[in-house]
């Protein structure tokens, strides 16, 4: 029975330079994973020298001369100004660093403030212990230091693990070849030797080394990964195969046609990072809420110094402390963490109820989807070719017997669809006198009769008319043979790519948040459209190639919807880069786990309702962070700047401390209470 239906130069080139972004790009993964250990070694150094310097530095003015706990000794006052002086020079440079970044930029944020405030802190103390007149609050320029280095790293090792989908395709690819010489004669070469018109063998459950033609040899080479076909795809002399495809049970001798960057993966290499590198950022709204704080807290800051200053001039002291106070109070300790508090913890969330964040921009803007593109093998379905349905007709034999039969026939198959039958039958029986039946099926005797199992087309050549029920299974895209008993039709089995439990109920719960669907795949018409109505799924693309997937993607874009793409396979890999929010089946390919912003580690479509909700509860808690953050300077700043000193009331950095810890505090417990 016919059944119908070591890496190029360029690749380690483009493997190199991909490496080498990575160490400069600060979007890559080695960026974030070195600012990461950085930050976290700083921390600690920090942590270290703050403590002698809070237990020794004065908390009240009428205390100036003792630490915390009442400690006080000769030198006290210079060994804290020493070990500030190491603490802000260590601890503040990544803050300096990146204010001098920023107003290159033109972007100023979180990295200004901090450096605002520390450098305000520390000087202004430093003046006060030359013989200004004030309290020196060198403990609150540990306590800024130490929670803006532990902020960071949080954040760094939240937002870590940017795409590495480059590296993973051009691993894909074998790195030998068996190469057929001038003799005919089998050498092993490395892949990078290999020129167009060489010929190659490709045994047995290998992976094609090269794009080419088949020149010799016949046999299914399953491209699922590729091409988003679900079917092993039969390959018979003349046809064309790609690289990195898998090899079913019969040998291929392939003649090459296409080499590095003209390859099929090569072109799927350069559409990932044509993709991901034109995919826009969003702003972070903590620099954009530090950047309007530090805008209020210069003006304001110099605002009332000037002001004091012409009120009365014969103390300029008061003057300079209203300044001090005020970029003291704005200093962004509750700032600098909540964000990274609410990441961390949305994160944990995400890991426990089994999907990973790999992208937190994506993860953010989740909250604004309005259509989830779906791949169809391997996402919705289980990629895996099975029975879906049987047949029986007539009364002389069971379904058990029918099954029985036609397993014992496709035992002797390396079919894909004998396989899917064999798989439903506990019970072997032997066949005897088998035989294929020239491109319409098999027969042979089992236990006494006559089986033959054969497609729709010995069928009509027969004059044996189809029942309705089959055709119907035909016309839904399902492959379906026939099992005929003693020259008479016993029954029908149907075949295709079963569908996932999870996924029916997934599509539900999408629609009910008013959420288009859409089916995206390489599949032919009939399939896709076949799983669509199973599953309710409101629009399908069908046999759409890899290329054109990220073409459909930009056409939904282009109308304004925000879309989310969901896929396993290589051939997902540019239409998840490419939509605003990719998301990686976790059964799937390592490059399409590589290039999605969001991984579904238990391979459930449910999760993906599940990542929306997670999105906008986080965004909520976010912004409620931000204000419990900064909202407190609304009433703070203009008390330190003086508004009510005449009426006896002046906010001193201690007070403000306090403010501070407070907010700090609050802001850790909501993000604590971020829940699914």
């Amino acid at each position: 029975m016919i059944h119908t239906s070591s890496k190029s130069e360029e690749t380690m080139k483009m493997e190199h330079k991909h490496t080498k972004d990575m160490e400069t790009n600060p979007g890559h993964s080695v960026h974030h994973s070195n600012h990461a250990i950085m930050f976290r070694n700083k921390f600690f150094v920090a942590l270290f020298l703050s403590i002698p310097i809070l237990i020794l530095s004065p908390m009240d003015s009428n205390m100036l001369d003792m630490g915390l706990f009442g400690i006080s000794f000769v030198g006290q006052k210079w060994l804290v100004f020493i070990l500030s002086t190491i603490l802000f020079l260590y601890g503040g440079k990544p803050f300096l660093d990146g204010m001098i970044s920023e107003i290159r930029k033109k972007q100023i944020g979180m990295m200004t403030l901090i450096t605002i405030a520390i450098s305000t802190a520390y000087f202004y103390s430093s003046g006060i212990l030359f013989g200004l007149k004030g309290m020196p609050f060198f403990w609150e320029l540990a306590t800024l230091i130490d929670v803006m280095l532990l902020g960071h790293w949080i954040e760094m090792r939240a937002t870590m693990g940017a795409s590495k989908s480059l590296e993973e395709l051009v691993k894909l690819l074998p790195t030998t070849a068996h190469k057929l010489d001038q003799n005919n004669q089998l050498v092993d070469v490395e892949l990078n030797s290999l020129v167009i018109g060489d010929k190659i063998l490709v045994k047995p459950g290998e992976k094609i080394p090269a794009d080419g033609i088949v020149i010799d040899g016949h046999s299914y080479v399953n491209e699922s990964a590729l091409t988003g076909e679900s079917k092993p795809v039969q390959k018979n002399i003349g046809q064309s195969v790609i690289g990195v495809a898998l090899n079913g049970s019969g040998s291929l001798t392939i003649q090459v046609t296409k080499i590095g960057e003209d390859s099929f993966l090569n072109q799927i290499i350069k559409l990932v990072k044509e993709a991901q590198d034109s995919k826009s950022k969003l702003q972070n709204l903590a620099n954009k809420a530090a950047f309007w704080l530090t805008v209020v807290a210069l003006t304001v800051g110099f605002g009332s110094f000037v002001f004091w200053m012409i009120i009365d001039p014969s103390n300029p002291n008061f003057a300079l402390e209203r300044l001090v106070t005020v970029l003291v109070i704005a200093c962004p300790h509750a700032l600098g963490i909540a964000i990274p508090l609410v990441v961390a913890r949305s994160t944990t969330l995400a890991s426990m109820n089994g999907f990973l964040i790999r992208n937190r921009i994506a993860f953010e803007q989740a909250r604004n989807i309005q259509a989830v593109v779906m791949d169809k093998t391997g996402t919705l379905t289980f990629g895996n070719f099975g029975v879906t349905d049987k047949l029986i007709f007539g009364q002389e034999f069971d379904e058990k017997t029918v099954i029985q039969y036609a397993a014992a026939l496709e035992t002797k198959s390396e079919h894909p669809i004998a396989k899917g039958i064999t798989a439903l039958n506990t019970q072997t029986i032997p066949a005897e006198n088998f035989e294929a039946i020239t491109g319409q099926g098999v027969q042979g005797k089992v236990s006494g009769n006559l089986v033959q199992v054969v497609s729709p087309g010995y069928l009509i050549s027969k004059n044996i008319l189809i029942p309705e029920a089959a055709k119907n299974l035909m016309e839904q895209g399902k492959t379906t043979v026939f099992v005929v008993i003693n020259n008479s039709l016993a029954g029908a089995i149907a075949l295709a790519d079963t569908v996932r439990p999870e996924s029916k109920p997934a599509i539900l719960e999408l629609k009910k948040m008013g959420i288009k669907t859409i089916m995206l795949t390489g599949d032919s018409l009939k399939v896709a459209q076949s799983v669509a109505v199973e599953l309710g799924i409101d629009e399908v693309l069908a046999e759409v190639l890899p290329s054109q997937k990220t073409q459909k993607i930009k056409e939904i874009q282009a109308k304004g919807v925000v879309t989310a793409m969901v896929g396993d396979g290589i051939n997902d890999a540019p239409a998840l880069a490419t939509a605003d929010i990719g998301i990686a089946i976790g059964a799937g390919t390592d490059v399409a786990i590589e290039t999605a912003d969001l991984i579904l580690v238990k391979s459930n479509p449910g999760h993906i309702a599940q990542i929306i909700k997670l999105a906008k509860s986080t965004y909520s808690k976010t912004i409620q962070n931000l204000w419990w953050a900064s909202g407190y300077n609304i009433v703070a700043i203009p008390l330190a700047a003086g508004l009510l000193h005449y009426q006896g009331l002046d906010l001193s950095p201690a007070v403000g401390g306090i403010f501070m810890a407070i907010s700090t505090v609050i802001v850790s417990f909501n993000a604590n209470k971020l829940q699914m």
